[in-house]
């Protein structure tokens, strides 16, 4: 019989150990348990799907993956079976693409003890995790630049930490550096210091929260390129293992210029402290010590994610861009309201210059006449249509009609039984068909080029070459209404109806 005190030391032993799990929750964690501590309280539609791990974990066997891709054959020229093709696909847009930074992941420079610095970093510093960061921004001048991305704005002991530093090894790390590919152009002067940066002895500011993240930010009124902003930040997270919004995002800026966000209700799905990243010329003329700092992987990197990414040909339904629709969705509580009798047309009207339908409301009546379809134009102008409305709205349709521009990039919230209708790609046939495989929707485009009306040949802004994407169209409405038919259909049979 267990005596009374060994069962004391016992429940302390496991309290310990909890209380431990729980400090080191944000390092590496299963699917379940991240997407619990996520606080969505959404595990249960994980779970039910019978999925175990997100696919990255050490011990996760493919049948207990999250996501399983789908692709048709053929195999070549991408791989030499099918299977293998599969697995290039989850390597290279699914959630092996977070398996293979975690595997790349060096330290730089090791802490020399309890409550040291440390920096580790993925190849090329496309990803970096600090801990116990210092930096001097009184080395920077933040008035009158105009260059969001300066580097050489450090010195040696301008940025660094208390630990061994292997400068060697840090200095070969250079041959991406760019501002929106790598971290190095901001931590190549890392530096071991003689101190620790963690007391205001030589902090005029101290960060504590677990991670405080740091992002470049590629265009903030173009969606499309917004949001490779937006998902390289969720990929990071699945690397550093945290989901928690109880953290600070800095927008690395060394000018104090403006930055337009169309679309910045986004960010309450990663953070409820701001509504928009904190200007790191907050902090100008400050020291500047973090407790834990995470560099995430940036929007433009070269063969990284989602912007002119080579996604395999044949293969679609990324678990990973799945779950960021989910993540983003359930935060911001877009809720779905259907699938409905009737099936939901929503087109994208454009109010540019170029790409417009010029023969909209022709279009737009014969919809109507149809009787099956449930029609709405919109305009998604930020200023008129704000973007949680507009997910709304996207979230609700079940096939989703415009013409090529940044404003497709609202595929990636359509349902998954949703068509993208790209009514014509202008020369462009990858982008959207891409974008769309990659969430896992059905894709189509304008077939029949003599079924369509060109404007004029369009002019290139700087090169005066004719150009598809500068001009307007105008479309056979009998035709339009056969690939509206197909879209349809191909919703009715993701759905499993007649």
């Amino acid at each position: 019989m267990i005596g009374r005190l060994a069962i004391a030391t016992i429940v302390a032993l496991i309290a310990a150990e909890d209380e431990k799990a729980h400090d080191h929750r944000h390092l590496y964690t299963s699917q379940a348990e991240s997407y619990c501590y996520s606080g969505q309280h959404a595990c249960p539609s994980y779970v039910e799907a019978n999925r175990t791990c997100w696919g990255y974990e050490k011990n996760c066997r493919k049948a207990k993956r999250f996501s399983q891709p789908h692709c048709e054959p053929p195999a070549k020229p991408w791989a030499s079976n099918m299977e293998e093709k599969v697995e290039r696909f989850f390597d290279s847009a699914d959630f092996g693409w977070v398996k293979t930074i975690r595997s790349e992941m060096t330290t730089y420079c090791k802490s020399k003890g309890v409550g040291g610095s440390s920096l580790r970093c993925g190849d090329l510093l496309r990803h970096c995790r600090a801990i116990n960061i210092y930096f001097d921004l009184r080395a920077i001048s933040f008035e009158n630049s105009r260059q969001r991305f300066r580097e050489n704005v450090f010195g040696d002991g301008q940025v660094g930490g208390d630990c061994e530093l292997d400068r060697d090894a840090l200095a070969k790390q250079g041959a991406h550096r760019s501002a929106l590919q790598s971290w190095y152009g901001e931590l190549e002067r890392y530096t071991s210091l003689p101190f620790r940066p963690n007391s205001l002895e030589h902090c005029d500011v101290i960060l504590d929260k677990r991670p405080v993240i740091f992002v470049k930010l590629d265009a903030g009124i173009n969606m499309f390129h917004h949001f490779c902003d937006f998902v390289n930040l969720y990929v990071s997270q699945h690397i550093n293992g945290t989901f928690s919004t109880d953290v600070d995002i800095i927008m690395w800026d060394t000018s104090e210029m403006g930055y337009g966000d169309f679309f910045e209700v986004t960010w309450q799905a990663f953070t409820r402290h701001s509504p928009r990243p904190i200007p790191l010329s907050q902090y100008k003329n400050k020291r500047l010590c973090i407790r834990d700092a995470l560099f995430p992987l940036l929007p433009r990197m070269r063969l990284g994610l989602y912007y002119n990414m080579p996604v395999v040909r044949g293969c679609s339904r990324s678990g990973l861009f799945k779950a960021f629709c989910d993540h983003v969705l359930r935060r911001l509580d877009v809720k779905q309201e259907g699938p409905s009798p009737l099936t939901r047309v929503t087109l994208l009207s454009r109010g540019t210059k170029f790409r417009r339908i010029l023969n909209q409301d022709e279009l737009v009546s014969a919809l109507k006449t149809v009787g099956e379809y449930n029609v709405t134009v919109v305009d998604y102008d930020w200023r008129t249509v704000p973007f949680l409305r507009q997910l709304e709205i996207t979230h609700n349709s079940d096939v989703f009609i415009g013409m090529h521009g940044a404003g497709l990039a609202h595929a990636l919230f359509l349902p998954d039984w949703a068509t993208l209708f790209e009514l014509y790609n202008c020369e462009d046939p990858n982008c959207y068909n891409d974008l769309s495989r990659l969430r896992g929707v059905n894709y189509l485009t304008w077939e029949r080029r003599d079924k369509m009306i060109q404007q004029d040949p369009g002019k290139h802004p700087q090169t005066g070459e004719p150009h598809a994407k500068f001009t307007n169209y105008s479309f056979d409405v009998e035709e339009f209404l056969r690939m509206v038919d197909k879209a349809v259909r191909l919703v009715k049979d993701r759905l499993g109806r007649d």
